[in-house]
């Protein structure tokens, strides 16, 4: 599911989200970006506007966990896994992983799909959220 929508507040973003979007874009957003939008979505991947991700990943570095963090969630991974995880949530895409570890698009691709299946994450934006809750990346890390 693609969100298109003029209201950006906090309460859409997360309801939408909570809901099982994958995508949420704002109404100024120009059509070629609209289109590649809902390619990245009907391809399984999740997006979001760049102002969306910023608000998203402040509030969630700002609220205590709701659960404690789980970081042996992450032994089910390996190593590979547990990289390209934590580049998803820097923001990389899998071509610029690719690039940056000297693999595949679908390798990257591979990696990705195993590592929701192993941690339960129906899409990118899962991956993220996870990726800050087990402690893999930290806000403002590097």
């Amino acid at each position: 599911m693609l969100i298109l929508t003029t209201f950006e507040s906090d309460e859409n973003i997360f309801a939408a989200l909570r809901a099982g979007a994958s995508g949420f874009l704002l109404k100024d957003t120009e059509p070629t970006e609209l289109l590649h939008g809902v390619r990245v979505v009907a391809d399984g991947a999740a997006l979001l506007a760049p102002s969306v991700t910023r608000r998203l990943i402040a509030e969630l570095a700002a609220r205590p966990p709701r659960h404690p963090a789980r970081p042996e969630q992450l032994d089910r991974l390996t190593d590979r896994e547990r990289e390209v995880m934590a580049l998803v949530a820097a923001g990389l895409n899998n071509a610029q992983i690719a690039k940056r570890l000297t693999v595949s698009a679908a390798t990257v691709k591979t990696h990705v799909s195993r590592t929701m299946g192993k941690l339960g994450a129906h899409d990118r934006a899962q991956l993220v959220v996870l990726a800050y809750e087990t402690g893999l990346v930290v806000p403002g890390g590097h």
